[in-house]
């Protein structure tokens, strides 16, 4: 593990993350910045950030690093609590049903190629 960025409590739901996230898993962190700029689904432009920011990271902890040789060597998105996101919508007779508000926890984790 060579760097490591976390975005928590991201408002997108887990199932729409999963599917930017396995887009980018194994691949190199340049060709994955490249790949989700052009990519046009909700979750591009949170993962891209992530993926920024352990390249920022990377550099930061250790200077010697070779930018070029990194690659998304783990990312997984786990469901956030859904404490704040609370919805409720008017259903028939009078009641009311909830609104799941989708929240995610996406990590993302670099290596180095040799």
């Amino acid at each position: 593990m060579v760097s490591k960025a976390i975005a928590r409590f991201s408002r997108i739901s887990p199932r729409k993350a999963r599917v930017m996230v396995d887009l980018v898993r194994g691949r190199q962190a340049g060709e994955a910045l490249q790949l989700l700029e052009f990519t046009k689904k909700s979750g591009a432009p949170i993962l891209k950030k992530i993926i920024e920011s352990a390249v920022a990271n990377a550099r930061t902890t250790s200077p010697g690093v070779d930018v070029d040789a990194l690659f998304v060597e783990t990312a997984f998105v786990d469901k956030a609590p859904n404490k704040h996101m609370r919805r409720r919508r008017p259903r028939a007779m009078g009641r009311a049903t909830r609104i799941q508000k989708g929240l995610s926890h996406i990590t993302v984790i670099l290596g180095e190629r040799a």
